[in-house]
């Protein structure tokens, strides 16, 4: 029961998102700007989606080379798959997809991917955090909204640079680390333990990290996935400049994002996507690209372009990564019904753990 109650409460968040994107929105504008947008610039942004697709394949077989040397195919089925199960299943399942494709395709453990996960994400979401933080300092203090989204930035990095140093230091100081642990539950010692249990899950896995080649590798790869990540959201942005309107005369409100804008508009968008709603960050991910284009775009421009972009943006990345994953489950003959309930399995044990 519990999950349907935090599966509505999504939902609710989703629509309250969604609300918030679309109050105020000019309607005429938002059309303008979709009718007369730069379609040539989806094919571009098509390439650098296969770009990120790549690295975050590449940079994933890295992380795990200590345990494992997947070949590529394995590992970009596992991927393809794992995150298009990511963005389509609800209560947060699609987080074991990866772990569990590949152990169907290696020998390594699912504890052991699911690991590799959870470095992923912490490796993410400091570095996500670090940058936003910088590049707030040079965009306006008075800009709108910019004191809850620098509160924001910086909740983002203490949550995952926490997380990151309590592993180290798991890793380091092992048993200091579960003694203080099993002293702080003592009011729930059942409990506590069964988290100790997964914290030697992962100080287990994290005596296999990859050698000084593969995480120099992995840091190449992490780097190039964020560059591409950034470099994609001005691209695509500058597809709504209304250039196809100015030849017939049409009212249209162009928006035009530099590569430096792009890059605050993708920081804000992560930690927008950190809030609980439907899957795919269905309505925060609009919400939070609405909220970043705010500081920089007048808002007559953010609520006819921006919010075309935002929604435009949303719909071609789910598209591609759907695309990607049923592509490669044909290809693998894997059924969607099978592979999601085997899912819900994992998710149900994960819950009682």
């Amino acid at each position: 029961m519990s999950r349907w109650i935090n599966f509505g409460l999504s939902l609710a968040i989703t629509a309250a998102s969604l609300w918030w994107t679309f109050r105020g929105t000019d309607w005429d504008g938002l059309a303008a700007s979709i009718r007369y947008a730069n379609w040539w610039a989806l094919l571009w942004y098509f390439l650098i989606l296969c770009v990120i697709h790549v690295a975050r394949t590449l940079r994933w077989g890295n992380l795990m080379s200590g345990i494992e040397k997947v070949p590529f195919k394995g590992l970009n089925e596992a991927s393809a798959i794992g995150f298009m199960m990511l963005v389509i299943l609800p209560f947060r399942l699609g987080e074991f997809a990866r772990p569990f494709l590949i152990a169907q395709r290696s020998s390594i453990r699912r504890s052991a991917a699911m690991t590799s996960v959870v470095l992923e994400r912490i490796v993410d979401g400091v570095a996500i955090a670090i940058m936003l933080r910088a590049l707030l300092f040079f965009v306006p203090s008075d800009a709108p909204m910019f004191a809850q989204v620098e509160v924001a930035g910086t909740l983002m990095f203490l949550v995952f640079f926490s997380g990151f140093v309590f592993l180290l230091l798991a890793r380091w100081q092992h048993d200091r680390v579960i003694a203080l642990m099993r002293w702080l539950g003592r009011p729930a010692p059942k409990l506590m333990e069964k988290f100790i249990h997964v914290v030697d899950g992962f100080v287990s896995a994290l005596k296999q990290l990859p050698d000084r080649k593969n995480l120099a590798l992995f840091t190449l790869w992490t780097a190039v996935y964020w560059v591409a990540n950034g470099y994609g959201m001005s691209l695509f942005a500058n597809a709504f400049d209304c250039s196809g309107a100015a030849a017939v005369g049409a009212a249209c409100q162009p928006l035009h994002l530099s590569v430096f804008e792009g890059y605050v508009v993708l920081g804000v968008l992560i930690v927008g996507m950190m809030i609980p709603a439907a899957p795919g960050a269905a309505g925060t991910s609009q919400f939070a690209i609405k909220v970043a284009l705010g500081l920089f775009v007048p808002a007559a421009v953010v609520n006819a372009s921006g919010v075309a972009y935002a929604n435009v943006l949303w719909v071609v990345q789910m598209a591609q990564q759907i695309a990607f994953g049923l592509f490669f489950m044909v290809r693998s003959h894997l059924s969607f019904r099978d592979l999601a309930g085997k899912l819900s399995d994992e998710g149900q044990q994960a819950s009682s753990a």
